[in-house]
């Protein structure tokens, strides 16, 4: 793989990588060493493209592994998450590369299957087969992950005085 070729896919994909990590492991140094490893990957292994949309599944795919196999790992279980920080205290924190704002943090608080459908849904724009087929599930059940997500949000947004 050339550097220009590189370069490209770094560009083209660095901002979805890392926003897709950071959902999922809520701190911004983590996200960081995913979307490092994401692209060790693609320079180690040079994964052919059938198409672009082969292209954004490979690396949305392996993104989300590399944050699995992270989440699993023993300093990772031992270590304070995002969502432990209290509300009064997140103005001293910002979400790097992401447009903030109440609604997110509250995403970022609900169990993985609900946020994960939820991100991919409503920040990036993605229909409900294309996160069936990101996040190897039956897009019934992400129908239904969708559905109870935004209830679980809607009663979190109440019971904080949020917008419904």
């Amino acid at each position: 793989m050339t550097r220009q070729i590189f370069e490209t896919y770094f560009r083209k994909w660095y901002l979805t990588v890392y926003r897709v990590a950071f959902i999922q492991m809520k701190a911004h140094a983590d996200a960081e060493d995913v979307a490092q490893e994401v692209f060790v990957r693609l320079l180690k292994n040079q994964p052919q493209f059938e198409n672009e949309e082969h292209e954004k599944a490979w690396f949305i795919r392996t993104g989300v592994n590399l944050c699995k196999d992270l989440i699993k790992s023993k300093w990772r279980t031992t270590t304070v998450s995002i969502d432990k920080i209290p509300e009064q205290e997140r103005a001293n924190f910002t979400l790097p590369f992401m447009e903030e704002d109440e609604t997110l943090w509250k995403v970022m608080e609900l169990p993985e299957k609900y946020r994960n459908c939820l991100y991919f849904f409503y920040y990036e724009d993605y229909s409900i087969r294309e996160i069936a087929q990101i996040l190897k599930m039956p897009e019934n059940t992400v129908k239904t992950n969708l559905k109870r997500g935004r209830e679980a949000l809607r009663d979190s947004l109440s019971r904080n005085g949020g917008l419904v």
